[in-house]
């Protein structure tokens, strides 16, 4: 067994371990948290494949923007844990047959399409001498893959604005002045200097200390 084939099975174990504490851990945060460490994997996997472009881009799109994201909503949204693992051993069979048929319609189509017995030899690597992964990534995902492409945009689009009005709470307390009123304001508006006549002379002092002593009960 060389080193790369050592690596592999490394990442591979720790992948798989991170994925199964996704799935059992108690606490929400700290299934995110092993999300996290199995995207990480996965990405040191890909190293391995040399497919650099793949492997920085689950780092900085996954981890960086989307684990991210997931973090801030488990934490604004304070789910009740408890509450959802009530009816967990009710819905457990069901949920392990549909886990089960997914499993097995994965393993036919990856089984299926390894088949590479009647491929010609050197037709698995369609890359021109000279090119690159990101630059061949780039051609098929702006040209035949398109539409695909804009379709996860806009699913992306449409789970960032549904996870800001999940959290968006409004607070009784809270002093929200309407943007178009604040635009339409004038300068004279804001601030009025008015003129008030004198309604009654000031007292001098030595006045005032004469009637302080004549009043009752003072003492001399």
């Amino acid at each position: 067994m060389d080193v790369k084939t050592g690596l592999f099975y490394l990442f591979a174990a720790v992948l798989l371990f991170a994925a199964f504490r996704v799935i059992t851990a108690r606490n929400p945060v700290y299934s995110a948290l092993y999300l996290v460490l199995a995207f990480f994997q996965a990405s040191a996997i890909w190293l391995l494949l040399r497919a650099e472009f793949l492997a920085i881009t689950l780092v900085l799109v996954y981890v960086g923007a989307v684990m991210v994201l997931f973090l801030f909503v488990v934490m604004m949204l304070d789910i009740n844990v408890d509450s959802l693992r009530q009816g967990f051993w009710k819905h457990f069979p069901l949920a392990a047959a549909v886990g089960a048929l997914i499993a097995l319609e994965m393993a036919a189509v990856l089984m299926g399409g390894f088949r590479l017995e009647g491929a010609p030899r050197g037709a698995t690597m369609g890359m021109a001498p000279g090119s690159s992964n990101t630059l061949e990534l780039g051609q098929l995902l702006y040209t035949e893959y398109l539409y695909p492409l804009q379709v996860a945009a806009v699913i992306l689009l449409v789970a960032i604005i549904a996870a800001i009005a999940l959290t968006l709470r409004k607070r009784k307390d809270s002093k929200h002045i309407d943007p178009a009123i604040a635009v339409r304001v004038k300068a004279r508006d804001r601030v009025r200097i008015v003129t008030m006549p004198v309604t009654r002379a000031a007292e001098p002092a030595a006045a005032a200390e004469p009637q302080a002593d004549a009043q009752p009960g003072a003492k001399a």
